[in-house]
């Protein structure tokens, strides 16, 4: 059986509106918002504490908008 691997929440910040929803649903408390080289505060995932049951990806609504709006032509 092939293990998941950890979810990839944004690649670089504009993928991330920084609402925390991530965190909020985290089983684990996984997630945790810590700044960034401008002291905005963006998820980060604790690997050894995540058991990569996607709902941290399947609660982000700013993702879900940026998919939709990619898939417009």
């Amino acid at each position: 059986m092939m293990e998941k691997s950890i979810p990839v929440l944004f690649a670089d910040d504009s993928e991330c509106c920084g609402c925390g929803a991530c965190v909020a649903v985290c089983p684990k408390g996984a997630i945790s918002m810590v700044p960034n080289r401008y002291g905005f505060l963006y998820p980060k995932i604790e690997e050894d504490a995540c058991v990569r049951c996607g709902k941290c990806l399947s609660v982000c609504r700013f993702k879900k908008r940026l998919r939709n709006t990619s898939n417009c032509k």
